[in-house]
């Protein structure tokens, strides 16, 4: 049976090779010493300060006795990074790439200690914590600086990754293994129940259907695809690989070993590894299609539908056995392996990729530390009628003096009782005809409820009788000298005691009775008046009606925010969870540009500068939403605001058109590779999707940038001296570029990619290409007019790759012109002369598809089963 081709299913791959790069020149490394430049953060005077630190005598080398000096040059320009007057006086890249790496490294080594030095006689005079703090920021900075530069300078930033594409077409149905075997002996009739059953898993649907990112496809393709199953197989080996996590727009990636940069054929270890990683990820992918079939006890929900029906067999020979035998069909699946392109890379390290994306875990930690229990730790004893500030500390009545009760009620939103208003005095009178002798007066009165007397005054006028000094007593009460007179007496007010020197009646409650004894008394005129003092009950009574109050209201506002919080973290819980896949993958992509922006254009790039915000904000436009730019009102902005904003414009464009962000590969590096510091708060982030939780956990983020074809040499160039408009030099400037521009060149003459188009000069592996042979010699000129077997299938205006990729690099590209009859074509130019003389040399038109690398079959099971009646035993599998 033919493949049907039109049924083919595609997954796209990529084989990364990271390249060995001989030692660079100084005039490298551009953004490297940038990002180590700005990540030092030098302060002012610092500069001069590593300078008399490294001509300390104590610095020389013992080996050479030379002072391990660094440059003048590289000190003034190091200089001009401490505080320049605008960022915009800051030195480029392209000044900073001149400056010697090892200069560069040896000042940072140096700051280092200096800084150390700094930070131990702080801690030894015992500096402020937050003083201390500071510095020691900035010795970890450097420390961090140091160490990156050391090993970005060490390492080759530089590969290339080989485009490639796992096309699965099925190629038929075949018998597979034997299922059930029936014997009948001669005239024996059986009955046979047959049961068909088939299952879904939606444990296994839910894996392909995110790692296609198309839930929509579920319901109408088969559950055993070997296209799904392979990348279903794929996210399955890469969650337990810490190193490849994640990937960009090629969901499948295999390394292969470091290796110098060289023309490669299709045996070449990066296309051995990649066939034997394609092989492995299929097999392993119908090998899971094939289980999922057999599978008839699980603990996932499944759905599956069964039909059951009994048939009458029988052996109608009279002298021979017959056996009836069960076996299962295999579809077959024809797998091939293409290259399609080439392409530069280059690596960086970012730290954090997903800081931005935690903030809502942050906010989610802080609100679920705000859950728990009502707490109410207020006691009785707080709730009192001082006058205090907001502080709780005594001060005068005034605008921020108030009772501190008042302040609780404040606090707690309650409504709470006055404290009880000191009782007004009793006031009681008597008058009498007064006596010559003995007599008594009394003076009832009532406590009020809830007071109690504090202490009582007697008023009186009192004549004389008969010429003897008139007397006044308090029964019960001491004995006053002063309450007798020779003539008249007359008290106001005297304070009346208890024989032990305490007030009288003190303390007394309910009704009471004050009696008076007089002696030679004239008309007599007595007033009592009785001052009371809230009871202390009732300003117990008081302060727990004033304590359940605000107990109450506590715990109403209590209940309230938690259920607010509650609310508030189901939200971003909600928000968190219910995003589509694609969206996730989208957001990564777009952490993983922002990171890499930020690494290029350094830490004074701002994508929105602030003094543009603050003009925004003096127009009064809406900033939260993202829409000031709706608005047709931009006066506010100036020309200086306006050139800061596009002060970076053509960088961020040319990083957006020189790099492929859909094929962009990102690596991630377990938390661990953060500060250590948060590694609890990592270690407990949780995703729905595996993908997006790896991604949040991640310590740091190997990003590998696939450089556009055409912009290989300009990416490099920039990289080298942040340059983004210069003229490409010859390859001679430098390794690096003299690599970008080799692999540029060789995608082209080799297209659509690697390995070569044609690697033996008589074999052709490039799918769906026409292909001819030439069995002359061709001279180098425009317009040249080439023999060839046969022109039937070329096409004007399409490249043709003439002659074959061998020791002698003849191989080029030309563009055909014109197909004057079936055994010739006119190309544009040949640069380089062909000898197909004594070798007939080809010439290709290469297919879409690309070069093809390897070839194999994979089965999976089907629902459908094959009878055969005695079968040959030597075929049964």
């Amino acid at each position: 049976m033919d493949p049907l081709e039109n049924s083919a299913r595609q997954v796209l791959k990529g084989t990364l090779v990271p390249l060995k790069v001989p030692e660079s020149a100084n005039n490298s490394h551009g953004l490297f010493k940038m990002a180590m430049v700005n990540t030092l953060g030098i302060a002012r005077g610092e500069t001069d300060a590593v300078r008399e630190h490294l001509e300390i005598p104590a610095r020389v080398s013992p080996q050479s006795g030379e002072v391990r000096r660094v440059s003048d040059a590289t000190l003034g320009l190091i200089r001009s990074f401490e505080a320049p007057l605008v960022p915009a006086l800051r030195p480029g890249i392209s000044a900073i790439t001149a400056a010697p790496a090892g200069e560069l490294a040896q000042f940072a080594k140096a700051l280092v200690a200096l800084r150390a030095e700094r930070v131990r006689t702080a801690q030894a005079n015992r500096l402020p914590d937050e003083t201390l703090g500071r510095m020691m920021q900035a010795l970890n900075a450097a420390v961090v600086a140091a160490r990156a530069f050391d090993t970005y300078t060490a390492a080759q930033p530089i590969g290339m990754l080989n485009l490639e594409r796992i096309e699965m077409v099925p190629a038929g149905i075949e018998r597979g293994e034997l299922v059930a075997t029936i014997p009948l002996a001669p005239d024996e009739e059986t009955a046979v129940t047959h049961k068909e059953w088939s299952v879904t898993s939606q444990e296994f649907t839910t894996i392909v259907t995110d790692s296609l990112e198309q839930t929509s496809e579920t319901g109408v393709t088969d559950n055993t695809d070997l296209s799904q199953s392979t990348t279903s197989q794929n996210q399955h080996a890469t969650q337990f690989n810490i190193t490849a996590t994640v990937q960009g727009g090629i969901p499948i990636i295999s390394g292969s070993t470091t290796t110098g940069f060289s023309v490669q054929d299709s045996t070449s270890q990066s296309a051995t590894d990649s066939i034997k990683h394609a092989t492995s990820i299929t097999e392993k992918a119908s090998s899971r299609s094939r289980r999922e079939h057999k599978t008839t006890i699980s603990t996932t929900t499944v759905t599956g539908a069964s039909e059951t029906s009994t048939r009458m067999l029988k052996n109608t020979s009279p002298t021979d056995a017959i056996r009836i035998d069960y076996f299962s069909l295999m579809r077959k699946w024809r797998v091939r392996l293409y290259r399609f392109g080439l392409r530069l890379t280059y690596d960086m390290v970012i730290p954090e990729p997903g800081a931005s994306m935690r903030r809502a875990y942050v906010e989610l930690e802080t609100l679920r530390s705000q859950l728990g229990p009502f707490v109410f730790n207020l006691s009785y004893t707080e709730i009192s009628p001082a006058v205090v500030d907001q502080k709780w500390n005594p001060a005068p009545p005034g605008p921020q003096a108030k009772p501190k009760y008042i302040w609780l009620a404040e606090r707690y939103g309650a409504a709470v009782r006055p404290y009880p208003a000191n009782p007004a005095p009793i006031i009681k009178n008597i008058t009498g005809a007064g006596n010559r002798s003995w007599s008594y007066m009394g003076l009832p009165f009532n406590v009020p409820a809830g007071t109690r007397v504090k202490a009582l005054y007697v008023s009186a006028l009192i004549g004389n009788n008969d010429g003897e000094w008139p007397w006044l007593r308090v029964i019960g009460a001491r004995n006053e000298p002063t309450w007798e007179d020779e003539n008249n007496l007359e008290l106001h007010d005297a304070k009346v005691f208890a024989n032990d020197g305490s007030d009288y009646l003190k303390g007394a409650t309910g009704e009471q009775n004050v009696l008076f004894w007089m002696w030679h008394s004239d008309s007599p005129a007595i007033s009592l008046k009785v001052d009371l003092e809230i009871a202390p009950e009732t300003i117990e009574l008081w302060q727990a009606e004033v304590w359940t109050a605000l107990y109450n209201a506590a715990q109403a506002r209590h209940f309230a925010q938690q259920q607010e919080i509650a609310a508030r973290i189901g939200a971003i819980e909600e928000r968190l969870a219910n995003v589509d896949t694609l969206t996730l993958r989208r957001e990564e992509s777009d952490e993983i540009m922002k990171n890499v922006l930020k690494f290029v254009l350094g830490t004074d790039f701002d994508l929105m500068p602030d003094p543009v915000q603050k003009a925004f904000q003096a127009e009064a436009m809406d900033l939260a939403h993202g829409i000031a730019f709706d608005d047709a009102s931009l006066s506010g902005l100036n020309l200086s605001q306006w050139t800061i904003l596009r002060q970076h414009e053509e960088m961020v464009r040319f990083i957006n058109q020189a790099i492929e962000w859909e094929n962009v590969v990102s690596f991630l590096y377990s938390y661990f590779w953060d500060v250590p510091q948060s590694w609890p708060f990592i270690r407990g982030l949780r995703h729905p999707d595996a993908t997006r939780q790896a991604f949040l956990r991640a310590g740091s983020a190997r990003v590998v940038l696939t450089v556009r074809k055409g912009w290989e040499a300009k990416w490099m160039k920039f990289v080298q001296d942040g340059s983004i408009d210069a003229d490409i030099a010859p390859a001679t400037t430098g390794p690096y570029l003299s690599i970008a521009q080799e692999i540029a060149a060789y995608d082209d003459r080799n297209y659509p990619g690697i390995p070569p188009a044609n690697p033996a000069r008589s074999a052709v592996r490039l799918h769906d290409a026409v292909y001819t042979t030439c069995d002359e010699n061709i001279a180098p000129g425009s317009g040249v007019n080439i023999a060839v077997a046969s022109s039937t299938g070329f096409v004007v205006g399409l490249q043709v790759v003439l002659d074959a990729e061998d020791s002698r690099h003849v191989q080029e590209v030309a563009f055909i012109t014109e197909i004057p009859d079936p055994t010739h074509i006119v190309v544009d130019k040949v640069v380089h002369a062909h000898t197909g003389a004594t070798t007939p040399l080809p010439v290709l038109q290469p297919g879409d598809k690309g070069a093809l690398i390897a070839e194999w079959f994979e089965y999976t099971p089907s629902s459908g089963t094959d009878i055969a009646i005695t079968s040959n035993l030597a075929t049964i599998a």
